[in-house]
């Protein structure tokens, strides 16, 4: 078998492990009225993104888990790529999270909400929920 032919193999193995890591996957719930998304942090810090369907509008619950209390956060939500929170939050004892949560309109047809937050490290953290 010619080695040119293995590479296919090997990076399926490589995206296989890296599931079974919890790396690949960024949705992990869907609901009758909502979706929770892990997002992505460039250092060690979590992200999760949940919208829910409320009355005619869209509940938007985030949290940024960096486990270390009085950290200052920028954060931007976004939906259907027009900005509807821009702020910071710090981070509180005891977990070291930032639990944030905001409405927003429920529009007619597919909703993007998109989460963005960074530390003043520079750690950044994202995450989209499409509903």
């Amino acid at each position: 078998m010619p080695i040119g032919s293995r590479k296919p193999l090997a990076t399926l193995a490589a995206v296989a492990a890296l599931g079974t890591l919890g790396v690949a996957p960024a949705a992990y719930a869907n609901h009758d009225d909502g979706v929770e998304v892990r997002g992505t942090c460039t250092g060690r810090s979590t992200v999760e993104l949940d919208v829910d369907r409320e009355h005619g509008r869209l509940e938007v619950e985030l949290e940024v888990d960096q486990n270390r209390s009085g950290v200052r956060w920028q954060i931007v939500l976004r939906h259907n790529g027009v900005r509807f929170f821009r702020g910071t939050r710090t981070t509180r004892a005891p977990s070291g999270e930032i639990d944030l949560r905001r409405l927003t309109a429920d529009r007619p047809g597919r909703d993007t909400i998109r989460a963005w937050a960074k530390s003043p490290s520079g750690e950044v953290c994202t995450a989209v929920a499409r509903i």
